[in-house]
């Protein structure tokens, strides 16, 4: 089995209604651990680099993904760590 670098907490981790019927519960599993993990999915370079500065200053995180289905959806992660939020990018 292969071990995940986790680069920080999740705090308590919610999706919303909409990403629970959208989204298959094992693909938001695996991509709230790409994300833990620092693989940010689908965003651009320039997120990429605001997710790399934020990581050591306690910033908010932003990751994008799509499901098998084609559905985009987001985890954001709080400044403080506290929670991370999976929803659909209309939902924000």
């Amino acid at each position: 089995m292969t071990s995940v670098h986790r680069k920080f907490c999740l705090g308590n981790i919610s999706a919303t209604p909409r990403v629970l019927e959208a989204i298959p519960h094992d693909e938001v599993i695996r991509a709230l651990a790409r994300h833990q993990s620092g693989d940010w999915g689908d965003v651009d370079a320039e997120d990429k680099r605001k997710n790399e500065y934020a990581l050591g200053r306690r910033l908010r995180l932003l990751s994008a993904y799509h499901a098998r289905t084609g559905v985009k959806f987001w985890i954001i992660t709080e400044a403080d760590r506290s929670a991370t939020t999976v929803l659909l990018p209309s939902e924000y």
